[in-house]
């Protein structure tokens, strides 16, 4: 489970209609928690996860970069990994990751973004990575409920395959369908996600659901921490907790 993804953009608008909008205008729809697409940010945060066989901590620093006329965004990943089992206590680098966002679609109460992003085997340890490069197309749908922008619905539809990398390692054939929802309210916001996400190479599905709390300490700064369980038979991990500071700059 990675937002994340997950990403950190995902209300948009037509290309022509985005450069033709005042700022004013565009602050107010893109003002969501968590989600600044115009704005250069470095986001930090740890996640630790549970499993049967150990624990595994990442610690990543993503770097987000408007381009051009702000329709498109350009994210780096760069993971440290530890890992923690009876046998093996590790440290070090993960695959490194580059992605580009573009806004095709954006109105007052919804929007549609597109990414595609690829994840390389850059890891310093098998233990720290897949083993593979990997190939991500991401679709995202945000809708807002209201016109005071407080309940925001975030979903996306994700395929991530590889095509390269170790022959001995498994295979990444994985879909992710995602749903997040934001109650946005002062300087706060909660949310709750449900992602469903089906293994190809193994047959079954690794699922998650987290929620999340948090809050903008300044306009430049904002942290979140949010707890998260793993569900079904073939859960990749049983639970785990994230915490994360954004700064704009």
């Amino acid at each position: 489970m990675n937002r994340i993804y997950v990403f950190l953009v995902l209300l948009l608008l037509f290309h022509k209609v985005l450069i033709a909008q005042e700022s004013d205008t565009l602050k107010k729809v893109f003002d969501a928690p968590k989600y600044n697409f115009f704005n250069r940010t470095i986001l930090v945060f740890n996640e630790y996860l549970d499993t049967d066989s150990g624990s595994y901590n990442t610690t990543d620093i993503r770097l987000l970069l408007p381009v051009g006329n702000k329709a498109w965004n350009l994210r780096l990943d760069a993971p440290i990994v530890s890992t923690n089992s009876s046998d093996n206590n590790k440290t070090g680098l993960g695959d490194l990751a580059v992605s580009i966002a573009y806004i095709p679609v954006l109105n007052d109460h919804n929007g549609l973004c597109v990414r595609a992003k690829v994840v390389g085997n850059t890891a310093t340890n098998s233990a720290f990575g897949s083993g593979k490069w990997t190939f991500i197309p991401t679709l995202f749908y945000g809708h807002f409920f209201d016109d005071a922008k407080k309940w925001l619905l975030i979903s996306l539809l994700e395929y991530q395959v590889s095509f390269a990398g170790d022959a001995n390692r498994n295979d990444i054939n994985t879909t992710l369908f995602e749903n997040a929802l934001y109650f946005n309210f002062s300087k706060n916001w909660i949310a709750t996600d449900v992602a469903f996400r089906y293994n190809a190479t193994i047959e079954g599905f690794q699922n998650n659901a987290y929620l999340e709390f948090g809050r903008k300490l300044s306009k430049f700064n904002w942290v979140y921490i949010h707890p998260s369980v793993g569900f079904g038979k073939d859960r990749s991990y049983d639970i785990g907790i994230e915490v994360g500071i954004l700064a704009f700059f």
